[in-house]
């Protein structure tokens, strides 16, 4: 019976050879960082993202609860700046042209809202612009 010396030999070799080459190790460790460096990419994206939408959210509730405040402006104007909770706001108005000249209608007052606040180094603002009825004077009221 004639042997095959050359099969018997490369069936050992591949045999013996378990687990992975040096080159197949570092190709795996580069792929898995570069997947490991995009995803903390992404998660920390995710994360000042949500943290932007909360200090939007705020100022905007910060925005209402200003708003809410006031059913109507009088004949002078609003104008105020104040701070709440890091939050930095100034209301500025200002007669409407509307172009409605009739004797009943009611004037009307542009009120512009400006909301800021700063988190970490990035600045934020929000900017509100609503129109609210001009209050008439009250009997003995004094208007400055």
């Amino acid at each position: 019976m004639k042997r095959r010396v050359g099969s018997s030999t490369r069936c050992r070799r591949r045999d013996l050879q378990h687990g992975f080459s040096l080159l197949e190790l570092l190709v795996a460790f580069a792929i898995m960082a570069m997947s490991l460096g995009l995803l903390y990419r992404v998660a920390g994206g995710s994360a000042r993202h949500v943290a932007d939408v909360v200090q939007h959210q705020q100022a905007a509730w910060l925005a209402e609860s200003l708003l809410a405040g006031r059913s109507s402006v009088r004949a002078n104007g609003w104008n105020e700046d104040g701070e709440s909770a890091g939050f930095k706001w100034q209301v500025r108005s200002q007669p409407y042209a509307g172009g409605i000249n009739a004797p009943l209608a009611v004037p009307l007052h542009e009120i512009r809202l400006s909301v800021s606040w700063t988190m970490g180094s990035r600045p934020g603002q929000l900017d509100l612009v609503t129109l609210l009825p001009e209050r008439k004077p009250r009997p003995n009221e004094v208007t400055q």
